[in-house]
């Protein structure tokens, strides 16, 4: 059971390295939000039923467990929609992709609120 825990830590570290990389690598705002958020959910996916694994059969504390589930699910959660948030406001500040869209929607909702 520990090499299935660890292996889950290792998937984690994977995505949480490659989503480190693409915000170094990625040319603007809007992209490297996307890669944040992969770190954020891909990443934390892994440890977050990796420690719930743990806590069961190492520890056999389930309670331990449920707290680990509740908030991984909270994160799971809130890292999208902040990451989200960021976005949107970087777009309503001004900040504009090197490329253009294919698909505006930010710039509608801009549109709207005038």
């Amino acid at each position: 059971m520990r090499i299935a825990i660890d292996i889950l830590i290792l998937i984690s570290l994977f995505f949480a390295v490659a989503g480190t990389v693409g915000l170094l690598r990625m040319p603007d705002i809007f992209t490297r939000m996307q890669s944040s958020t992969n770190i954020g959910t891909l990443g934390v996916l892994g440890v977050i039923i990796g420690g719930t694994m743990y806590a069961i059969w190492q520890y056999s504390d389930y309670t331990m467990a449920v707290k680990i589930i509740i908030l991984g699910l909270f994160y799971m959660i809130t890292t999208p929609i902040s990451g989200h948030a960021l976005t949107k406001a970087a777009y309503r500040h001004g900040y504009r992709p090197k490329e253009d869209f294919v698909v505006d929607s930010y710039g509608e909702d801009l549109e709207d609120d005038d």
